[in-house]
């Protein structure tokens, strides 16, 4: 057995790009980057920042969602797999590109998750059907609940 699974909370680095392809389906693209804290080893020695630039790929619903709410600096998490492509460039000297295609995605940033109606993680199933932005409300607890019978 085998897993390719890969989950990343980051920074959207550009206003995603979306195209559609001849039969509907949207597709949009854009970078994510990921850094890891700066430190210092016991004798000293300053280890910077590193940030990592991830190529995010979304197909259908999660693309469309993306097109109307995620935009430059929001904070997302992704859930998904890794897939390296390559193509030959104009010199014809092959390129690989590593890219992540997206199955889930949270939009963490206040704007971001307040535009749309709910928090909760937008998901692309298999199937191909639109992801459900499920609205949760907040529901005050009751004075029953709060209670402890202990």
């Amino acid at each position: 057995m085998s897993v390719n699974k890969v989950i990343l909370i980051g920074n959207v680095g550009r206003d995603p790009e979306v195209r559609y392809l001849d039969s509907g389906v949207a597709v949009a693209t854009f970078p994510l980057a990921t850094s890891e804290r700066g430190y210092t080893l016991q004798n000293g020695t300053q280890v910077p920042e590193r940030t990592e630039w991830h190529n995010i790929v979304l197909w259908r619903g999660l693309a469309e969602v993306a097109e109307k709410y995620v935009h430059k600096g929001d904070r997302l998490y992704i859930e998904g797999k890794i897939r390296t492509r390559s193509y030959d460039d104009q010199n014809g000297v092959k390129r690989f590109v590593t890219e992540i295609f997206a199955d889930n995605m949270e939009m963490l940033s206040v704007r971001a998750a307040s535009q749309v109606s709910g928090t909760q993680p937008v998901t692309n199933p298999q199937a191909g059907a639109a992801p459900q932005v499920a609205a949760q409300p907040v529901q005050p607890a009751t004075q029953a609940e709060d209670e402890l019978p202990f």
